[in-house]
């Protein structure tokens, strides 16, 4: 089917040498003993990827994200299985690939348009488009050695999207960009995308992931750990980066559909977590504005060295809408014995918009969970906020803008 991707068994393997003697004793004595060790990057990868389907991969460095698409591009041959898809493609892989330093950027919008398989009349009637999205204006035909990196993803996000490609592949080049550029550059790929592009995507952003893609692949290890709804794999993968080894992750089904991702060590657990409207009771909704106070018990199982509570408000598509924890307010316990109990209020306006959100709470030591997660709590309360008074407004955030209009 055309635009489609269908990934079969793919595996790579890499040899190692401890010199380059026995490389070169490997490659004259071919029935002599082994003189390298196999390090296995990807192993039996299968993924099918439909018609205008957008596919967000995920994972820690080192998993194998990048050699798998570039297994897909065709700049790596993989040790076994096979990579099929139809119509056009255009890759982003790595800033600047492709691009000759010692030619303009103009120039060089030539040679990656001709690489992408366009005539020189296709560049051409494409010319000033690509300049207008990449805007850095007469360095169009300055030496691309004398660019930064953020015009060089500039130029090269707008050569790969001159023309809207029927599969679109995005590495993490993009995050090299300027905040301005990056909001361009996925409002394209969001128009491609209902236009009917195939698009893989690469991203350590969550954000980016659960705004843009249909699922969501986690690679870990070279292997697929989890692939599905994109808000789903994001909460199991970023639980695993308090805990690379997955031993402690469950994921739960409840009975609204919804899969609550809890992780983590133990030695601190969350016996109970409540949102309180001001008359201290929890309400089936909460108002625009209205003050709450997030109440969070924590039971010190084990003897602990120190001890912060963090919470996470996130939107319907589980996006981060606001954050906190009692480190940044400078409320770090130390020194816990098993058998306290904690009691946390986190006591603020609900400056939010109207929609259904949810609650994540987390027990750990420091700034974040990374390196010591007692308890990390997806969908650990769920609500709803309407508008009852306020003036109407769009958005995920209530700022309560005053408008004054004068007349003359």
């Amino acid at each position: 089917m055309r635009n489609s991707i269908s990934i079969k068994n793919i595996s790579k393997c890499y040899k190692l040498y401890d010199s380059r003697n026995d490389r070169l004793k490997e490659w004259l004595i071919p029935f002599g003993p082994s003189r390298h060790r196999e390090k296995w990057v990807l192993k039996d990868i299968n993924l099918e990827v439909k018609a205008g389907e957008a596919v967000g991969i995920i994972g820690l460095n080192g998993a194998g994200k990048s050699t798998l698409l570039k297994i897909i591009t065709g700049t790596t041959i993989p040790t076994t299985g096979s990579v099929h898809f139809s119509g056009t493609v255009a890759a982003l892989l790595e800033l600047g690939l492709g691009f000759h330093p010692d030619f303009t950027g103009r120039q060089n919008v030539y040679m990656s348009g001709q690489l992408l398989g366009y005539s020189i009349d296709e560049i051409n009637a494409c010319m000033s488009q690509v300049e207008e999205f990449a805007e850095i204006g007469e360095a169009i035909d300055a030496l691309v050695r004398t660019y930064s990196s953020g015009m060089q993803v500039r130029l090269a996000f707008s050569v790969a999207t001159m023309k809207r490609p029927d599969i679109l592949i995005v590495d993490e080049a993009l995050s090299v960009g300027d905040a301005y550029f990056q909001h361009k550059s996925f409002g394209r790929i969001k128009e491609f995308c209902k236009a009917g592009t195939t698009l893989l995507l690469v991203s350590h952003d969550a954000a980016a992931i659960q705004a843009v893609c249909d699922r969501a692949v986690l690679l870990d290890h070279g292997q697929v750990a989890r692939i599905g709804d994109p808000q789903e794999v994001m909460d199991y993968y970023n639980a695993m980066l308090g805990d690379t080894e997955a031993k402690t992750i469950q994921q739960v089904r409840q009975e609204n559909g919804q899969v609550q991702t809890i992780s983590g060590s133990g030695e601190a657990r969350i016996s109970g977590v409540h949102l309180l409207n001001r008359k201290g009771l929890e309400p089936e909704f909460v108002d625009v504005g209205e003050p709450v106070r997030i109440c969070v018990d924590a039971q010190v199982v084990q003897d602990i060295p120190s001890l912060t509570c963090g919470i996470m408000i996130k939107n319907r598509l589980g996006e981060s809408v606001y954050g906190t924890n009692s480190d940044y307010a400078k409320k770090e316990l130390h020194d816990l014995k098993a058998g306290k109990t904690v009691h946390y209020e986190f006591s603020m306006p609900m400056n939010i918009g109207e929609g259904n959100y949810s609650l994540t709470v987390a027990l750990h030591s420091g700034r974040d969970h990374i390196a010591n997660n007692y308890e990390w709590r997806d969908l650990a309360a769920v609500f709803e906020v309407l508008n009852q008074g306020k003036q109407k407004f769009t958005g995920v955030a209530y700022l309560g803008a005053e408008v004054t209009v004068q007349e003359e």
